[in-house]
């Protein structure tokens, strides 16, 4: 004779939920992710204004999205330090374009597909940090954690999530 187990509906989705961690829930809620990080700009780092190197450094936010365009007006950028960067123009993203979004001085551009933090901070840690992508309405659109003697296994200074 056979038994048959079932769990029921509402505990089999607990226990699927159980198993995923709550970065990776909040990757999947947004067609917005974090597609890389160039964490360690080249060269020796050189935060002045002018002449500097924070320029070089940058985050990208790709939209994954196979139908939606995207605004980026109201998404917010922080690091585990607390560092911010939120997007206080309209900035649109068709389903598969993305954003570089550097640090320093610049002009934004749609065309360039580029957003200056307009500070000349590092905003990154070379060594290891955490990134975190926020929805305008305030729930997490992503979020990932580096260190560069695991992630960075080509020490260019560069770390791909999403490909």
């Amino acid at each position: 004779m056979r038994y048959r187990y079932a769990l029921p509906a509402a505990a089999a989705v607990a226990a699927l939920a159980a198993t995923v961690s709550p970065a990776q829930a909040a990757e999947y809620s947004s067609a917005l992710k974090i597609r890389g990080v160039q964490y360690n700009a080249p060269g020796t780092d050189d935060n002045r204004c002018s002449g500097g190197n924070t320029k070089n450094e940058y985050l990208t936010i790709k939209n994954y999205s196979r139908t939606a365009t995207v605004n980026l007006k109201g998404y917010l950028v922080k690091d585990a330090a607390g560092n911010r960067f939120k997007f206080t123009a309209s900035h649109s993203l068709q389903p598969g374009d993305y954003v570089k979004l550097r640090g320093g001085n610049g002009t934004d551009s749609d065309a360039n597909n580029v957003v200056y933090r307009d500070n000349c901070n590092f905003m990154w840690n070379n060594d290891k940090d955490t990134i975190y992508l926020y929805k305008p309405s305030g729930p997490r659109s992503d979020v990932h954690s580096y260190k560069a003697s695991t992630n960075d296994r080509d020490r260019n200074g560069y770390i791909t999530f999403h490909g």
